[in-house]
């Protein structure tokens, strides 16, 4: 077996356990009809970095007397080594090795056709290279490749706004690489794509140093097993996503995971997205998504009982709308560990489609639709929130805080746990009463933390039990016919300091609401 296929076996089996939580556990669970909709859940289980990156990936250091040197010049280069082999502006690397390219090539592309079984390094040493219809740089066979820019070098990539086909691959990015490929350095290194993908990797994508600046047309790194990012500083524009990984062939593969880093996306599409997990165990991130959550307008609508019975949406801008525009988004869990999170998006800011599980960090959220929505659980153990603008502000099948400082100001619901799937972005907020169904057994828990909340809707909406047994909330709901608290289920406070503007905390969902007792779509704002 592979080291790329005990990865995944590892990985599986971690994530099997987040669900499950021992062999034990699950054998027991299997003999209970229901577990309890108030018992708190727990944080999903991830993997480290040391299952992530190689020393190898982490090494930046080459010895420049026993590598191999290739010097561009304008439209041809030269080299004294007889595994490099120059045809016009077209450089092919076939062996094994370190390679230092220093110079530039107008319009030219290095290749590298080594065995499948060699290693080979690329240093970037005051590199300039365009390809006005190909990659700079095309990997089309080796084990791995190493991208390296040398100590305080600027080096740049480009590609002239098309791609014609030279082989059977589909190669549609500045740096197209079919192997596993690193990237690391002390150097700089600036992306250009008028056309197509910034940095391409149909295996495995490692970023663990550098400074990059790429602007693309679509993604601006992409990966298909796999992106993984140790640290470095990035600075994205990019026509689709910022960072993006997909795999849908391999439903374990396709995941994104960063350790730390600087990054500054501003994306038509996501910011960061998986069609697997995203997992964050730290960093500083600036994204705008779809150019921000004041690309989107909302009117009210209201019922004869002057209820709000819908938020419709619309962009100011000629996106289609079925195109999404998501800060940070995984197809399966997202686990957020630390970090710095500025995030202005127009669709959901952090969306899941299973589990949401924020361990800490510093989160300041503007957003046209839900600031953190789940399809599945969000659980939330600590943290600084600061959602200035959403339509709901945390949303899920069930939520669970333990801690953390919420500053909540929301067009809909502060907190909304019910169930099912989202309809989620332009078309969720003019759907919501399809987004959960009443009889999925939403609740909410909190357990600890401080959370202020002002909203149109209700400030905290469970479809199912509420059960708050600690923190210190403040509550205040604007909404006509709305509650600052609403419950269909049952609600229980074991101790939380509790305050509201409009007595809801003695009769949850029954002050103005009419004796709301339905759920989403049942004439009230948790619809």
């Amino acid at each position: 077996m592979n080291k790329k296929s005990i990865l995944s076996l590892v990985l599986a089996v971690l994530f099997v356990f987040s669900a499950c939580g021992s062999t034990d556990l699950a054998e027991s669970e299997s003999s209970s009809t229901e577990q309890s909709e108030t018992e708190a859940e727990q944080p999903i289980s991830t993997a480290g970095s040391s299952d992530m990156f190689t020393d190898k990936d982490m090494e930046i250091g080459y010895n420049e007397e026993t590598s191999t040197w290739i010097t561009l010049s304008g439209d041809n280069a030269s080299s004294n080594s007889d595994t490099v082999q120059v045809s016009g502006s077209t450089v092919t690397i076939t062996d094994a090795g370190t390679y230092i390219l220093s110079g530039s090539l107008e319009d030219g592309m290095i290749v590298v056709n080594a065995e499948d079984t060699d290693k080979v390094q690329l240093v970037l040493k005051e590199v300039q290279i365009t390809s006005s219809t190909s990659a700079a740089i095309y990997v089309l066979q080796a084990d791995k490749v190493f991208i390296t820019t040398a100590s305080g070098t600027q080096n740049t990539l480009a590609n002239g706004g098309e791609y014609v086909a030279i082989d059977d691959n589909n190669i549609d990015g500045v740096i197209f690489s079919k192997s596993d490929l690193t990237l690391n350095g002390d150097g700089t290194l600036t992306i250009s794509a008028d056309a197509g993908h910034g940095i391409v990797s149909k295996d495995d994508l490692v970023i663990t140093s550098g400074t990059y600046n790429i602007t693309a047309a679509s993604h601006g790194i992409s990966g298909k097993d796999s992106v993984r990012i140790a640290n470095g500083t990035y600075t994205i524009e990019s026509g689709k996503d910022g960072v993006h990984a997909e795999n849908t062939e391999d439903s374990s593969m396709g995941f994104l995971y960063v350790g730390g880093g600087t990054f500054d996306i501003t994306a038509d599409g996501d910011g960061m997205s998986a069609s697997s997990y995203l997992q964050i165990e730290n960093g500083t991130f600036t994204i705008t998504s779809g150019e921000g959550s004041t690309s989107v307008s909302t009117t009210n609508s209201t019922t004869e009982f002057g209820q709000s019975s819908s938020l419709q949406a619309e962009t100011t801008t000629t996106q289609n709308d079925t195109i999404s525009q998501k800060g940070i988004k995984a197809d399966e869990n997202i686990s957020i560990t630390s970090g710095t999170f500025n995030l202005d998006s127009a669709d959901d800011a952090i969306h899941a489609a299973n589990e949401i599980s924020i361990a800490a960090g510093e989160f300041n959220i503007a957003s046209g639709d839900d600031a953190i929505h789940s399809d599945s659980s969000v659980v939330i153990e600590d943290g600084s929130f600061k959602i200035s603008d959403c339509y709901e502000g945390v949303e899920g099948m069930s939520i669970t805080v333990d801690g953390g400082t919420f500053d909540i100001t929301s067009e809909d619901d502060g907190l909304n746990a019910g169930g099912g799937n989202d309809s989620s972005g332009f078309g969720g907020r003019m759907s919501q009463q399809d987004e959960f169904s009443t009889s999925s057994g939403g609740f909410i828990t909190i357990n600890n933390g401080s959370l202020t909340i002002v909203s149109t809707g209700d400030c905290i909406d469970s479809n199912g039990d509420l059960t708050i047994n600690g923190g210190v909330l403040n509550l205040t709901c604007n909404g006509s016919g709305n509650t600052a608290l609403d419950c269909d289920g049952s609600y229980t406070n074991n101790g939380g300091e509790i305050t509201t503007n409009d007595g809801s905390e003695n009769n949850p969902g029954q002050m103005g609401g009419m004796g709301k007792t339905g759920g989403k779509g049942q004439g009230h704002s948790g619809f």
